[in-house]
């Protein structure tokens, strides 16, 4: 049995009519086929410049992420580098600044207070470890009227200056332990705020 009543003949037209395109037709077909290729090129431009700006976006924060990171391991790892140095400071060169510039603090407050209250004689209580220093610095500077008076009970730093009703005191050990405070609070903040992010 043939199935060829089944398919279709092309060698013959059904309706026997011929068909032609004008040229206003033909243009139009083109024009047609012109802008669906244009509007798809478009979109396909549109669609690759969005993937481009979202992959740069990404990127960038990833770099971003990067940088922030690496700066945060470089911040640390000075202040871990840092710590030692300013802790030996205040233990080390910080008191031996600190009794090299009592005399002659002791002298500029000597000097204000004695012009505030007149030519009356100071009293400079201090620490039998502060006497020798203090003395040379009274035998040295004859402007200064002063008596000296050793007390057991102070320690290296610890002065009191009293003039007429005028009392100073000074306390070099009490400055260096609220330094040595602040600089370990300072590392104890950053070590934490290190931690919580």
């Amino acid at each position: 049995m043939s199935i060829t009543h089944l398919l279709e003949d092309f060698d013959a037209a059904p309706d026997e009519t011929e068909r032609t395109i004008t040229d206003v037709s033909l243009e139009d077909e083109r024009l047609t086929a012109f802008e669906t290729g244009y509007q798809a090129g478009w979109d396909d431009a549109i669609k690759a410049q969005a993937d481009d700006a979202r992959r740069i976006t990404a990127d960038l924060a990833q770099n971003l992420q990067d940088l922030r990171f690496t700066y945060e391991e470089a911040h640390g790892a000075v202040m871990q580098a840092l710590k030692p140095l300013l802790l030996q400071m205040t233990t080390t060169i910080l008191p031996r600044l600190a009794q090299d510039s009592l005399g002659p603090r002791l002298a500029e407050m000597l000097h204000d207070m004695a012009r505030d209250a007149g030519r009356l004689r100071a009293e400079i209580t201090i620490s039998p470890e502060d006497a020798p220093r203090l003395t040379h610095l009274l035998e040295t500077d004859p402007a200064i009227e002063a008596t000296l008076i050793e007390d057991d009970t102070l320690g290296p730093g610890q002065v009191y200056l009293r003039l007429g009703e005028t009392e100073h005191e000074i306390d070099l050990g009490e400055v260096l332990a609220g330094i040595d405070a602040a600089i370990r609070g300072f590392f104890d903040q950053t070590q934490q705020g290190k931690a919580s992010t």
